[in-house]
Order: structure tokens, then C-alpha cells, then sequence
């Protein structure tokens, strides 16, 4: 979301067969690190699919802020880098808006430079604690100036090298161990992670697609331990991004749960790390058809066709978790619509997203007429098949707190429901998903301005 931008609520009224195939935007965490990686390589980097969302072009203009070159022609992003470890300081601070993501990693990344970098962010990014990220670089030598609770505005120093660390993972976090990795690009010796539970892996696969010097060792108990030799050389590559999970749940959430609905889904990433959604909406009895499994730039990739279903209420296993975190709030939504309940267990992460997802979906749940519990790291929905009484008839709206993936899953939830949804802002949909509205009403959902 635009600094100062102004509201814009939105309403979602009940829909009747959705139809249609659509091309999901590209994977959010492969386009982040798509910039990083083509803006630090030596030579040219050439990016289609790139998600073209304000948090993944924040990204791109703090790396042109430390030298990088990017331009586009056509639908291809071409990207001059500067070559690993000659990055430049920047002066002015980087903003990364809304862009966890952004923010976490380029900090691992710049941190270990021997010159000072600022990080701000929008008035949501700036509540989100960063020490999980900052605790590592102290180790690894970095000077940390940040707000109270090491929130931003954050302020990171290198020194004149790095010390290389071993450092395992305190919890489940993709963008704590990615960042780890990052800055011992930069730094002398190996640096590894040790991670107890397996996060989407994109960094590790992009990284030696770029050429680092990286090794992956999966212990008998499931413990990964990654190695990184630093002061490598990265060599320019050529990326297809494919379609994001993530922004794939809600037109799939949709389909299933809007009568006589019949959606197909192009290109959607299917690394194994990002389908615990999809695997869990098939035991739940989600009619989910994949069609022409495909590897593409070294990831699987297929096509979705979704059709409307009776779904059941099920036990999400807790280890499943960070295979589908962002994607736990339209969970809920299609729990909303299952016969009997839903559980869900080990959501600690969402209290640290955009907003509070787990409150913030409690709340708009509870506001719609569903049947919930919040506990400290659970949720449990009972649901309502056909969503009679769910909605809010008077109109009151969703509290979304900044958070686009709030917006997009209570939107979703109106479609179905015998009332309709409304939420109090829509504007920050564009951060992760600036095609939603128009893709959604071209397969026929009734969403609109109030």
C-alpha cells in the first residue's frame, strides 16, 4: 500500500459459477529474490513472469539504489548487476513500503557491507520485528542501530569482514535463514544454516543456479544443513517466474467453494515446500485436478482445474505449517463453508505477518457469523455448508490492518456467503496481487466498491 494512500473498502456479494482460466501473476518469493540475485550477479540477467507488485518493485529499486541497473522491454526485466561483493552504499534510505520479504533479505544481504544502510517502511512494516534477522548479523559483526524492539527504522554497519557463523534457525522462517545465507555472500569462509524444519527452499536453488558454491545435507531426522563458501562469483541467468502460490489460493478457494463453479489455473508453482494448501484442501475433498506437471528454470509447475465441492472439516498436521503459512487465513474461509471442524495448530508465525493474521481473521470470522476459537497458536473454525447466515447483512466491515492476503481471503469469503463481505480497505491489494479485482470479476464474482 502507497504511503498515505486513502482507504477504498470493498464488498463481496454470493457469486454463482465461477468459470473460466487464468494465469496466476509470478511467485512472490522467486520475483524478490529474482532482483537480489540478477542486481548482485556479474553480467546480464533476464526475468519474465515477475510479479509486478509493489513490494517485489520496492525490492528493485533498493537494488538500483546500491548500483544495479534494471530496465524493461516488453514483458522482460533486464538487470545489469555489479557483481557479488561490490555492491555500493546507498544515499538515502531504503524504503521497502510494505514488503517483509524485501526488507528481511536485503538486510542480509547489505548488512555485511562495510557502509551504512537505512531501512523504513510503511506504517504496517514498521510495527514487524526484525530481531529475528538482526540477531544473526551481530554475530556475523554488524553494527545495529533500530527502534525500540528492533523494529525499523534500522540502520546497518559491516565491518571490514564478516565473520562467518553456523547458525540454526530458531523457528520455521524461509526469510531467517534466507537472509543468514545472504550475507555470507559477502563474507570470507563458509557459512551455514542449520534448519529443523524445512522452509521453501527457493534461496538455495536460485543461488546455485546463479553459480554460488552451496551444499544441502538432509540429516536422518529431517534437519537440513546448508553451506555457503563466500566471495563467490554469481554469473547472470535467465528466469521464467512461475504463478504464485499464494495469490493462486484465492481464486482456487473461491472455485470450490461458490456453487457450479468450474476454473482452470496456468502455471502455478508446485514446490513441494508451497502446496501444503492444495494437499490440504484435497483431504478436506477439494476437487483439485492437476493437469501437465512440468518442470520449469528447475521447479515443478502444472496447471490446476478446480471444481465447486462438498468440503469436510480436517486436522491440519501441525508440521505442515510452514508449507502453507500465508496461506492459513483463505484456509479458514473454506473451513467457514466444510461440514464440521476445522483445526489448525502451530500459526505462532501468523502473529508476526502484515498484521496479526491470526487475530485479524478470528475478528473478521467472528464479525461474518462464523463459528470460531482463537488460542495463542491455534484456530478452529466450525463451518456452515452453503454459508447460510454468514456474511453481515448491515454491511460492517472487515478490519484488514494493512494486510492484503486479510482483504483478499474475506472478499473471497463473501462469494459464498448467504450476506455480503465487506472490508474496510482494498487499496493494499496491490502489493502482492494487483490483477485480483479484474481477474475475479472476469470468472464472475460479484465484488465491488460499497
Amino acid at each position: 500500500m502507497s504511503h498515505g494512500a486513502a482507504a477504498k473498502p470493498a464488498r463481496a456479494r454470493r457469486s454463482e459459477n465461477l468459470s473460466g482460466t487464468v494465469r496466476i501473476p509470478g511467485d512472490k518469493s522467486i520475483s524478490h529474490r529474482s532482483f537480489m540475485f540478477g542486481g548482485l550477479a556479474s553480467g546480464e540477467t533476464r526475468i519474465t513472469g515477475l510479479l509486478e507488485g509493489e513490494d517485489v518493485i520496492n525490492t528493485g529499486k533498493a537494488m538500483q539504489a546500491m548500483g544495479a541497473k534494471i530496465r524493461k522491454e516488453g514483458d522482460t526485466w533486464i538487470i545489469d548487476g555489479v557483481g557479488n561483493g561490490a555492491l555500493l552504499a546507498p544515499e538515502a534510505p531504503l524504503d521497502f513500503g510494505n514488503a517483509g520479504t524485501g526488507c528481511r533479505l536485503t538486510m542480509g544481504l547489505v548488512g555485511v557491507y562495510d557502509f551504512d544502510a537505512t531501512f523504513v517502511g510503511d506504517a504496517s512494516l514498521t510495527k514487524r520485528p526484525m530481531g529475528r534477522v538482526l540477531d544473526p548479523l551481530r554475530q556475523m559483526g554488524v553494527q545495529v542501530t533500530a527502534a525500540a524492539g528492533d523494529r525499523l527504522p534500522v540502520t546497518l554497519r559491516g565491518p571490514k569482514a564478516a565473520n562467518p557463523i553456523t547458525y540454526r534457525v530458531p523457528m520455521a522462517s524461509a526469510q531467517v535463514k534466507s537472509a543468514v545465507l545472504l550475507a555470507g555472500l559477502n563474507t570470507p569462509g563458509i557459512t551455514t544454516v542449520i534448519e529443523p524444519v524445512m522452509t521453501r527452499d527457493h534461496t538455495e536453488k536460485m543461488l546455485a543456479g546463479f553459480g554460488a558454491n552451496l551444499t544441502v545435507e538432509t540429516e536422518r531426522d529431517g534437519t537440513r544443513v546448508i553451506r555457503l563458501e563466500g566471495q563467490g562469483r554469481l554469473k547472470g541467468q535467465t528466469i521464467d517466474v512461475p504463478g504464485d502460490p499464494s495469490s493462486t489460493a484465492f481464486p482456487l478457494v473461491a472455485a470450490l467453494i461458490v456453487p457450479g463453479s468450474d476454473v482452470t489455473i496456468l502455471n502455478v508453482l508446485m514446490n513441494p515446500t508451497r502446496t501444503g494448501l492444495i494437499l490440504t484442501l484435497q483431504e478436506m475433498g477439494a476437487q483439485i485436478e492437476v493437469v501437465n506437471p512440468r518442470l520449469a528454470g528447475g521447479e515443478d509447475v502444472a496447471d490446476l482445474r478446480v471444481r465447486s465441492s462438498a468440503l469436510k472439516g480436517v486436522s491440519v498436521p501441525e508440521e505442515r505449517a510452514p508449507s502453507m503459512i500465508d496461506e492459513y487465513p483463505v484456509l479458514a474461509v473454506a473451513a467457514a463453508f466444510a461440514e464440521g471442524e476445522t483445526v489448525m495448530k502451530g500459526l505462532e508465525e501468523l502473529r508476526v505477518k502484515e498484521s496479526d493474521r491470526l487475530s485479524a481473521v478470528a475478528a473478521g470470522l467472528t464479525l461474518n457469523g462464523v463459528d470460531c476459537d482463537e488460542g495463542e497458536t491455534s484456530l478452529v473454525v466450525r463451518g456452515r455448508p452453503g454459508g447460510k447466515g454468514l456474511g453481515h447483512a448491515s454491511g460492517a466491515a472487515v478490519a484488514t490492518h494493512l494486510d492484503h492476503r486479510i482483504a483478499m481471503s474475506f472478499l473471497v469469503m463473501g462469494l459464498a456467503s448467504e450476506h455480503p463481505v465487506t472490508v474496510d480497505d482494498a487499496t493494499m491489494i496491490a502489493t502482492s496481487f494487483p490483477e485480483f479485482m479484474a481477474m475475479m470479476t472476469g470468472l464472475g464474482a460479484k465484488i465491488e466498491a460499497p
